[in-house]
């Protein structure tokens, strides 16, 4: 049984988030907050929960009846992969979000409470930067992100050389990008195709209708046609003056079209000048992975994210990871299934692959 109320700490109440009312005040809060990201929006509870049936434990500070910190908690378990309290799954940014030391060691140790009374192996902040001294911390991931202009000459200027060729490239090709609504569409079609191709179970086509349901306007994807045949194509997120590229890919032809290159430029053109986006947030990439590479040679900086665990049923801290020897197996069979199988079985699996 989960207390749904702290003793207070000080002039700080901690609980977990209630009805819809609660939930436009989170999402005030989280939109007024520096260090919140667009993974702490209340929306991605709504969203895990239609998904993949995960049980969600948002927390919230209160002070004199202010919200005045979050921290998003879900717990997934499975027979494959364990069973562990997580903020947040799916995401590449979560932890605790607010401007307050004593809010944030407040939330902190209802969740370590919260992981100690559920019985999990562990509790993983994903942070973007340490918080908690006494934690493990592993640096496994790095964040991309930078400012990007208005002009998408500059932006072009600002991408190396050799990748700025591959962008060229696609522009003498007549590539063409297009803004797209339907996410579950064309959009899900490449994405799976690519993600198959990489031995990664598929998410659902389900999944991506929720996101476009639960999010609306900030969220939408971009096609890349050559011919008028799509053959590269990327789901975005937008969050205050931010666009976050999230699930993309590209079919087998994109590559020497240039046509990843060029979706990613043409993005920053779309989103800097029909949404006033400044920055560009590339995600995460494992050190030492092709994704990592690309983005370093796309002109960015990679920027360690400090995920920290308190530690339950593990004496260290887990290795669930592609890179891991015991899933290796499977991720090479995983690359030889028709894709409408790995489509179909896919789910199942990426639902606990957060």
């Amino acid at each position: 049984m989960i207390d749904r109320d702290s003793k207070p700490q000080g002039s700080v109440h901690v609980r977990l988030l209630g009805g819809d009312e609660d939930g436009a005040k989170w999402d005030s809060f989280v939109m007024s907050c520096s260090n919140a990201t667009f993974f702490h929006r209340e929306g991605w509870r709504r969203v895990i929960k239609a998904a993949f049936s995960h049980e969600c434990h948002y927390l919230l500070a209160e002070d004199g009846g202010n919200i005045v910190g979050v921290l998003p908690l879900v717990r997934q378990r499975s027979l494959l992969f364990g069973d562990a309290l997580i903020s947040t799954p799916f995401c590449v940014y979560g932890g605790v979000a607010t401007n307050r030391d004593d809010v944030r060691c407040a939330l902190e140790e209802r969740a370590a409470a919260m992981a100690d009374s559920m019985g999990v192996a562990y509790l993983e902040c994903r942070n973007r930067s340490s918080s908690n001294a006494t934690w493990p911390t592993k640096d496994l991931y790095c964040g991309f992100s930078k400012a990007i202009s208005a002009d998408p000459q500059e932006n072009l200027l600002a991408i190396p050389r050799k990748q700025r060729a591959e962008v060229r490239k696609g522009i003498k090709k007549g590539l063409l990008g297009e803004l797209e609504q339907d996410i579950a569409g064309v959009c899900y079609d490449i994405y799976s195709q690519s993600v198959r191709n990489l031995g990664t179970p598929v998410f659902s086509r389900q999944y991506f209708f929720i996101l476009k349901s639960i999010f609306g306007n900030d969220c939408d994807g971009l096609v890349i046609r050559h011919g008028g045949r799509a053959v590269a194509a990327v789901v975005n997120f937008y969050f205050r003056d931010e666009v976050l590229p999230y699930y993309g890919g590209g079919i087998a032809e994109a590559r020497s079209l240039g046509a990843t290159h060029f979706m990613y430029w043409d993005l920053m053109a779309h989103a800097s000048r029909e949404r006033g986006v400044k920055t560009f947030d590339f995600g995460r990439s494992k050190r030492g992975s092709g994704s990592f590479a690309f983005k370093q040679y796309y002109g960015f900086t990679p920027e360690p994210l400090l995920y920290q665990y308190h530690l339950v049923g593990h004496n260290s801290i887990p290795d669930i990871s592609p890179n891991n020897p015991k899933y290796r197996i499977f991720i090479n069979i995983w690359k030889r299934l028709p894709l409408s199988v790995s489509q179909f079985i896919g789910p199942w699996i990426a639902k606990n692959l957060g």
